[in-house]
């Protein structure tokens, strides 16, 4: 099934491609979410009218992206948990946890933009995270553990 990309898509492409997908992968993902619409010759002209528009928005989308990023450049969160006399924790820390604390902590994430591919932090001490704030826009975010009392 071939699509008109409305935004770029991670590892398929930029605004205005036209690029060949799978059936389900179109219609139970890229229409429904509003990143792609058939390539039809009506859809095709009505995106040509505009395309200015959409390279706009994502344009501004991607300033405000980079704009939060500096924003976490010096960054550290801190974290309180409870742990053992070891240092493991009774527990662990998700990414829900970390948008949380750094919601509190005056720098607005969501769940969803909190990235941990080793799992959730179940050790006290340094650890980082990754930020996905846009498709172009990675931030890593030292968090510390620290013991309760």
């Amino acid at each position: 099934m071939e699509v008109i990309l409305l935004q770029k898509v991670a590892n398929l492409g930029q605004i205005g491609d036209r690029v060949k997908v799978k059936a389900g992968f179109a219609r139970n993902y890229l229409v429904p979410t509003g990143r792609a619409t058939l390539a039809t010759p009506a859809n095709v002209s009505k995106f040509e009218a505009q395309r200015a528009e959409l390279e706009a928005k994502a344009h501004a989308e991607l300033q405000s992206a980079q704009e939060r990023a500096a924003q976490f450049e010096s960054f550290k969160l801190e974290l309180k948990a409870k742990a053992g006399s070891e240092g493991k924790l009774f527990g662990s820390i998700g990414t829900a946890d970390i948008a949380e604390a750094a919601v509190k902590a005056g720098h607005p994430i969501t769940r969803s933009e909190v990235r941990m591919p080793n799992g959730p932090i179940r050790t006290t001490g340094d650890h980082s995270v990754e930020l996905h704030l846009h498709t172009d826009v990675d931030v890593t975010l030292q968090v510390t553990i620290v013991a309760e009392d």
